[in-house]
């Protein structure tokens, strides 16, 4: 759901400014090569699986990498005095980071972003690139017009899937310049967790276009949380081309807070996928408006995401 159909721009409505931007894209000649054209789309196994992702993101961990981290800073204009600094001894923070992996999982300075606590508002899980439906059905329709994501196809377990049929989606894709780390939208427990395989193909707006099927076909860990406001949720981690690992940092044995980290992916975008009960909550009326309208909706972590019906 996005406006990159026929232009090379993928534009998004920030709620911060108000305003329709152009989103600035990392290796995006990359992914228009690998789903665009016909010899990247012959060698694209060879790009989307496992063992090359893994490799890539082993290289984002070598101490050389850090000397990228500068660049990437400056061309896309982190605002990296919102972070906490790196382990490397610098007078500039944008030289603190070890490597570029330790830069992409950076860390948020205490205050710089707020969970709303209004206990009928659920919480952005992510600082990302949202859309949203009332109800996932035939007529839920991403990313183009004639595809659709279902519940059972998500969690890949028929039994829970019943769960959450007919109930919200929402989908929140981080860009590789995105704050990486993935927190809890509400207080509770984790009921199960599960891993499930597949391909790691780039979840960017491009590549969705020719390649429809990725939400469901890209290896992904799946939780199943039981919320106090929001009834039970799946929470599902998406892995995508270069994410060199999904790690989660919540033990399973413990409840959790709204707000508390959940984990964090290292190098490379990816996708969080939250999942409802029929009828318990909706996502916020600017996400199914700009959804609607085919284009995702940038939210600050912890902003308002959804809202109880």
């Amino acid at each position: 759901m996005t406006t990159a159909s026929n232009s090379a721009e993928i534009k998004y409505f920030n709620r911060m400014t108000g305003q329709n931007e152009v989103e600035k894209v990392y290796g995006d000649s990359l992914i228009k090569f690998l789903y665009r054209s016909a010899p990247g789309q012959k060698i694209g196994r060879a790009f989307t699986n496992k063992y090359f992702s893994k490799a890539y993101g082993a290289f984002q961990d070598l101490p050389a990498s850090h000397r990228k981290v500068r660049p990437f800073i400056e061309k896309f204009q982190i605002a990296i005095e919102d972070y906490e600094s790196g382990t490397r001894p610098a007078l500039d923070p944008r030289d603190s980071y070890r490597s570029f992996n330790e830069f992409f999982i950076r860390k948020f300075k205490r205050g710089k972003r707020s969970f709303v606590t209004d206990q009928n508002k659920m919480a952005a899980f992510a600082e990302a690139r949202y859309v949203g439906f009332d109800a996932v059905d035939e007529k839920s329709k991403y990313p183009v017009k004639g595809q659709y994501l279902l519940a059972k196809d998500l969690i890949a377990n028929d039994q829970i899937a019943k769960i959450f049929e007919g109930g919200p989606l929402l989908i929140a894709r981080l860009c590789p310049v995105d704050y990486h780390r993935y927190h809890y939208p509400d207080n509770g427990k984790v009921l199960e967790h599960y891993q499930v395989p597949g391909a790691y193909d780039s979840v960017n707006p491009f590549a969705l276009q020719f390649k429809n099927e990725i939400f469901i076909q890209n290896e992904r860990q799946v939780s199943i949380l039981q919320t106090e406001n929001f009834g039970r949720l799946a929470y599902i981690e998406v892995g995508a081309i270069c994410v060199g690992k999904i790690v989660q940092t919540h033990r399973w044995n413990k409840s959790f807070l709204r707000g508390e980290e959940k984990g964090y992916f290292l190098f490379g975008g990816s996708t969080v996928i939250v999942l409802g009960e029929k009828g318990l909550w909706k996502p916020s009326k600017d996400i199914i408006t700009n959804t609607s309208n085919g284009i995702e909706t940038y939210l600050h972590l912890g902003q308002e995401v959804g809202i109880k019906s």
